[in-house]
């Protein structure tokens, strides 16, 4: 996700697209936030306030014009924009994140020569210095994205430097935060901060001024409207503080003393949850508490969703911030954060919110390999975890043992969800290319007890290039579980149903002898599945053969799997299906087509199944920000409001079943018509009318249409003469007797894109 900064740029698109789709999203998004009964932990009982670091820079580039206005569309009413202010060669104040200019503009490719360097807190810095250049001289430089991790599409938009006095004119910010970083340096260089920032505030008002300068804080204190927050900046707690050259960690000891030159402090929130080496919370400090009682306000950093945090947030970013506001304990009064929306979203719609709160929206939460995102897919502790986080239904991928057992497994394949390879079966190692085109252990080589002897594996799917991990604690948690034992622990649970998976029957049935689509009907009647209507029963295939066998004796919901994109089907491939199922199940990509992460425009593929009274659910949908197109802001909220509210399906399976099961009861699903902006679906291709022309991403090919020959296949075989069951190499113990056959479903192989983003879009002024 990682892009080379590139210098091109271009002239922004017309401002009347703009305007056209700023009045799309204004007509579909008028509400505003819910306010809550309950009495806010804040030091003032008031909703903690959203703080956005320079506009919406998480996508954006950081202090950009593009980046308050789509903060301003996107976040709660009453948004905080944040400016860190750096002084130019002239006194000009501007809105940039640093007072190396090199790091969030193009200037070293407009003023290549003009490369200085500077001691800065201590430290000599080499680079572009907003002191050395004039605001004229400023005119032709851009803004770009900071963070190199983050898309460079926007680098091309030629957004300039904008100043503090134009941030607060031109773009109407619902409240404004100056923050002065390096005050000393500037006055070092015979530049005022203090003065700027007071005439500032004489001319427009200010709800918050911060900087991690004592000194600083002090010359201004006495100047300042009494309803402006000063506001002590905390830098990392063995920093020193430059004009008491005391750590910052010393005054956490003495937080009365701060309250003599500010009314509040804006630390990093690992000072409030820290984390241990591995990534998970610690308890968490008295810090809030402490600073409530010496009448400090305070305010949390840091939080970005395009980064990993603790493990036990589940890569979920409202989760995250709802720890910092609505733990019971304690609640900051407001976060400091590049993603706007996100905070927005907790707080508004989130926040005082009960596990057992009454659902908002009628869709379906079904998990994938139960809470494989937390633990190891198909095992117990899987399963256990989907049913306590709320899944409405629990899935089997069901595969066949050698001995005829049918259980429950992430994939055909053992070295995928399992340490198989590292175990003594590890030489039965083999290619079946009917199933894959690569080597693989797979179940129908093993007995059943063999298999219960191995050690799952959690699935990582962004571990390579991205570093990104599943919950290291357990990721060899749990065992692996048989059909019958899912379904008695489906039955004795809250869930309303189960969804049960075959694949590979064809290949069973003729090589091995497994009829593993009886076998999966048999343990449904011997599990009293067949006669009770207290549970909802799926099966899915993507094999027509396994359904068209299945229809004529079963009351069941038979879920056809499309496990390929397509933009559309004619209406007698639907009609077909419709014959032999109840429910399809569509990709991502399907309703939401994707180019280089960007949305590119949205199928009508959903409303057109479901006017056959097809019942659509879409797969899969998981937390990690790359897994998502950007237009989803790397927030899973957004995602799933794109799915549920956008496109209407009437189901989500998805690998992180707790935060699809949180989302079905927020508050703001019941708004209607009042729903705030935050909590609007994605406007397709939005966030990709941003770009200018030339950083595009290339067009893709259209996905095809679903047509009858697609659908089309012959009967399944009949059952083959069963080989005799023998031990596999290394097994230590005797096969049991023959059994019934079990499973098959012709591989579904599903993929699972990566970005991140949600709708944006305003006129540029």
């Amino acid at each position: 996700m990682c892009y080379q900064r590139s210098s091109s740029s271009a002239s922004f698109f017309s401002a009347a697209l703009l305007a056209a789709t700023l009045v799309a999203i204004q007509v579909s998004a008028q509400g505003s936030a819910p306010t809550s009964s309950s009495k806010w932990l804040t030091l003032s009982g008031n909703a903690p306030v959203v703080v956005a670091r320079g506009g919406f820079s998480g996508i954006l580039p950081d202090s950009s014009s593009l980046a308050y206005q789509v903060a301003s569309v996107t976040s709660a009413s009453d948004v905080v924009f944040w400016c860190d202010i750096q002084l130019t060669k002239d006194g000009v104040g501007i809105c940039a994140p640093d007072v190396n200019l090199d790091n969030s503009t193009n200037i070293a490719n407009v003023y290549k020569d003009r490369r200085n360097s500077y001691v800065i807190n201590g430290v000599s810095t080499q680079g572009w210095f907003s002191i050395d250049f004039t605001i004229m001289d400023l005119a032709s430089v851009n803004l770009i994205r900071g963070i190199l991790s983050r898309t460079d599409r926007f680098d091309g938009d030629a957004l300039s430097i904008i100043t503090v006095q134009d941030l607060a004119a031109n773009y109407s910010p619902p409240g404004l935060w100056l923050n002065v970083q390096h005050d000393v340096f500037f006055t070092q260089h015979k530049l005022s901060m203090r003065s700027f920032v007071l005439s500032v505030a004489r001319s427009t008002f200010v709800n918050y001024i911060s900087s991690p300068e004592v000194a600083f804080l002090k010359s201004v204190a006495s100047r300042i409207s009494a309803k402006t927050e000063l506001i002590f900046r905390f830098l990392g707690q063995s920093d020193l503080e430059p004009s008491t050259n005391q750590t910052y960690g010393s005054f956490l000891k003495k937080l009365t003393s701060v309250k003599a030159f500010a009314s509040g402090i804006l630390v990093p929130k690992s000072y409030i949850w820290p984390v241990d080496a591995g990534n998970y919370l610690l308890p968490s400090t008295t810090l809030v508490n402490d600073a409530h009682k010496a009448g400090l306000i305070v305010f949390a950093a840091d939080f970005a969703n395009d980064v990993p945090f603790s493990y036990n947030f589940s890569y979920d970013p409202v989760a995250e911030t709802l720890s910092f506001i609505d733990n019971g304990a304690f609640s900051v009064d407001g976060v400091l954060t590049d993603f706007p929306i996100t905070p927005s979203e907790a707080i508004g719609c989130y926040a005082h919110l009960g596990k057992n709160s009454t659902a908002q929206a009628p869709v379906l939460v079904i998990s994938y390999n139960g809470a494989s995102g937390d633990y190891p897919g198909c095992t117990d502790v899987a399963y256990a975890n989907a049913i306590s986080d709320g899944a409405d239904i629990i899935d089997c991928n069901v595969q066949m043992s050698m001995d005829g057992i049918p259980f429950c497994l992430s994939s055909v394949n053992l070295i995928d969800s399992s340490l198989v390879a590292q175990s003594s079966f590890s030489n039965l190692t083999t290619l079946v290319p009917e199933i894959q085109s690569a080597n693989g252990i797979f179940p129908f080589s093993l007995t059943w007890s063999d298999i219960q002897t191995l050690t799952p594996s959690i699935s990582t799917p962004y571990s390579s290039g991205y570093h990104l991990f599943r919950n290291p604690r357990n990721k060899n948690a749990g065992k692996f579980v048989s059909l019958s034992d899912f379904l008695s622990m489906a039955k004795n649970s809250s869930v309303s149903g189960v969804l049960i998976s075959i694949e590979n029957a064809a290949y069973l049935a003729r090589y091995k002898g497994l009829d593993v689509t009886d076998t999966v009907l048999d343990t449904l009647d011997k599990a009293g599945y067949s006669n009770q209507t207290m549970k909802k029963v799926m099966i899915k295939s993507a094999n027509s053969s396994v359904l068209e066998k299945i229809k004529g004796n079963s009351n069941y919901e038979l879920v056809y799997e499309l496990d390929e994109n397509f933009s559309d089907a004619t209406n007698s491939t639907i009609q077909d299906i419709k014959s032999f199922a109840h429910s399809v199940i569509i990709t991502r990509t399907s309703i939401y087509p994707e180019s280089a992460f960007f949305i590119t425009g949205m199928t009508d593929f959903v409303t057109k199944l479901q006017a056959f009274k097809l019942s659509v659910y879409v797969q899969v949908l998981s937390n990690e920000f790359v897994s998502q197109p950007y237009d989803y802001f790397s927030d899973a909220t957004v995602q799933l409001n794109s799915f549920v509210m956008g496109a209407g399906v009437d189901g989500v399976i998805t690998d992180f079943p707790k935060t699809a099961a949180a989302y079905k009861r927020n508050k703001c699903l019941s708004l209607g018509r009042k729903i705030p902006n935050y909590m609007t679906p994605v406007l397709p291709g939005s966030l990709m009318q941003l770009i200018s022309t030339p950083m595009l991403p290339p067009a893709e090919a259209p996905y095809p249409v679903l047509t009858e020959a697609d659908i089309t296949e012959p009967p399944l075989p009949p059952i083959s003469a069963r080989p005799p069951t023998l031990s596999p190499p290394g097994s230590s113990m005797p096969p049991p007797p023959n059994g019934k056959n079990g499973q098959s479903r012709v591989a579904a192989r599903t993929v699972l894109s990566c970005m991140a983003g949600f709708l944006a879009i305003l006129p540029l002024l």
